[in-house]
This record gives C-alpha cells, structure tokens and sequence, in this order.
C-alpha cells in the first residue's frame, strides 16, 4: 500500500478504512467478531489508517476499533472525534466546550486501549465555544501528551484559518467524492495554502458509487440513507447517468466503479486520503487495490468534461442534518 502525508508529519496509508459502518449508521451493526477480522485484514493489506468516534455508536465503535487493533499498538494511526453531546445513548446537540473535549479525550483512550490519540477531530463546529479555544484545548492535551494531531471536520475556510493559527491543523475531515465536490472551490486551496491534508469520508458516496445499489434496494431500519435526499427511489434513477460514467472508465481499466471512484480521487491532489467503509473482506480487498490505479491526465479530463453534463439529484443531508448530524 501506497503512504501519503496528511499535514507536515502524519504519514498513513494511501487509502484508510472508515469503521462507522460497522457499528452505527448504515443498518443493523456487524457481528463483532467478523468486523474484527475485517479490521485486521486490512493491516495485513497494508492500511495503517484507520477512523472512529465516540458518537458511532454511540461508544461502541470505539472499543471495537479498539480491540481490533491492540495487537498492532505502534503500527497504526487511529483517528477519533469529539463534539457531541450524548444522553441515553443518543447524540443531542454539539459541545465542544473544553471540559468535554477533555472527558471524551480521556474515555476515549480508554475505549481505544493506546496511551495517546493519533488524531483527535472536533466532529462539527460548535457556533458557542470560540473554535480557538477549541483549538487551545487541544493544543494543552497535545503538551500533556495525550493526542499528537489536531483535526476539524465539516468546518469552513475562515474556522480553519483560526483554530490553525493557535494549533496547527494537521487534517480537515469532508465529504469528498465524484458527486461531492463542494470543497473545490474555497476549502481545497485554503487547506493547500495552511499544508493541511484532506480525510474524504463518503468517497464511495455510501456505497452508490460502487455500483451495487440502484432503486429497488431496500435500506435496513437504522440506515441513514433512508432519510437522505439523494437516495431516495427518484433520485437513485436520476442518479444512474453517473454510474455509468464510471462503469464506462471501469471498464476500459478492467477495474470496477467502486475502484475508479477512489482512483479519482485520489488523482485529484497528493494530500488527499479517503476512507472508505466496508463490512465485508473482499470489498475492503476491491477498494484498496484502487491505490494501484493511475489514471492518465487525459483521463481525468475525460471524466470531467463527462461529468459537468451530469446533475446529481439530491442533497447529501436535509438542512436539518447538515446542521447537526454526526455522520
């Protein structure tokens, strides 16, 4: 497996893998002991990189995680969230106020069995705490030894400039994918500008991009995508024109959709690292061989000039779960 850098330090596999999925959000949570050995199957394919939060779950995904990867403590980078609050086992608002920041830094290590946490994100911003004492909270768990980088997700280009100027910003975390692409045009070059790497969640689009869902796949109870604007049965129909881009490109590189997905995005720029999520072994074993795939200028092009006449349908979110959601 390829490495990338994600700041001026933070060295990880080019490709990660996203471990929401297994406990939280995409339908009834895996069995612990099959996600386990997903979990260390990807080690021994060459993925050092690895993604959790206190919220999936909530709690849950952390000590799977956890457990997981004990026997590799050294070997990986976990990276884990903050910002939330939880009461009764369910997510209820952001709070990132510094007394939280360091309650979930702490149970966290715990739930992750390790001595330090190799990225700790603020999950959303949080409109009532100043993001630099977000960042100066951070910046004093750094000095004591308990997180090495700091991360933001979801924030803006202004939040960024300002948290990275009392403690540098080693990674922002987006949705980032061929059908979203909002970060382009502002983010991209400020992250560029600061020498901050970019972790892209949803690269497979949450599993459309892969090709394997169309408008008569039925979401379990608990799915996220049930409620999602553009999976919706009209929105999967409209949004076909892009599976076939992709399966036209997976074809002439004798790859899959899932797999030219990645590639794109990994062909967009050198600090980018996307997390793709699985349950299964042989789709973590068909998404990371997309780091083995060049795709020439000339095909890039391609695909963009093919993709401009192509309207998703369909927002990522409702306005409501923009505004607060953990995912």
């Amino acid at each position: 497996m390829k490495k990338r850098k994600l700041g001026a330090t933070l060295e990880v596999s080019a490709i990660g893998l996203g471990c929401m999925g297994m406990s939280y959000g995409l339908g009834p949570a895996g069995e612990k002991s099959d996600m386990i050995k997903v979990i260390r199957a990807a080690v021994e394919q060459g993925i050092t990189f690895f993604d959790t939060a206190e919220v999936y779950g909530p709690y849950t995904n952390e000590e799977l995680v956890g457990e997981a990867l004990e026997p590799f403590k050294g070997q990986v980078v976990i990276a884990t969230k903050f910002g939330f609050n939880i009461e009764d086992g369910k997510m209820n608002g952001v709070n990132s106020r510094p007394e939280n920041i360091r309650r979930v830094a702490e149970a966290s290590l715990k739930r992750l069995r390790v001595d330090v946490l190799d990225l700790f994100y603020q999950h959303r911003v949080d409109p009532n705490v100043p993001i630099e004492d977000v960042a100066g909270t951070v910046k004093d768990l750094i000095q004591e030894g308990k997180v090495r980088h700091f991360g933001l997700s979801e924030a803006g280009a202004q939040t960024i400039r300002r948290a990275h100027a009392v403690q540098p910003v080693t990674a922002l975390q987006s949705e980032y994918s061929m059908w979203t692409r909002q970060h382009e045009t502002i983010i991209f070059p400020t992250i560029e500008e600061l020498g901050i790497g970019l972790v892209a969640f949803s690269p497979l689009g949450k599993g459309f991009l892969a090709g394997k869902i169309d408008e008569h796949t039925k979401f379990a109870e608990g799915d996220i995508r049930n409620r999602l604007p553009r999976y919706t049965e009209e929105a999967r129909i409209a949004n076909k024109a892009l599976l076939d881009l992709l399966h036209q490109f997976a074809a002439s590189k004798n790859a899959t959709p899932a797999q030219i997905a990645l590639a794109w995005v990994l062909a967009q720029k050198p600090w980018i690292v996307p997390i793709p999520g699985t349950t299964k072994l042989h789709r973590l074993i068909e998404n990371n061989a997309a780091a083995a795939i060049e795709l020439t200028a000339a095909e890039l092009q391609e695909i963009e000039t093919a993709s401009a006449h192509i309207k998703v349908m369909g927002t990522r979110y409702t306005e409501a779960m923009e505004k607060s959601t953990g995912l």
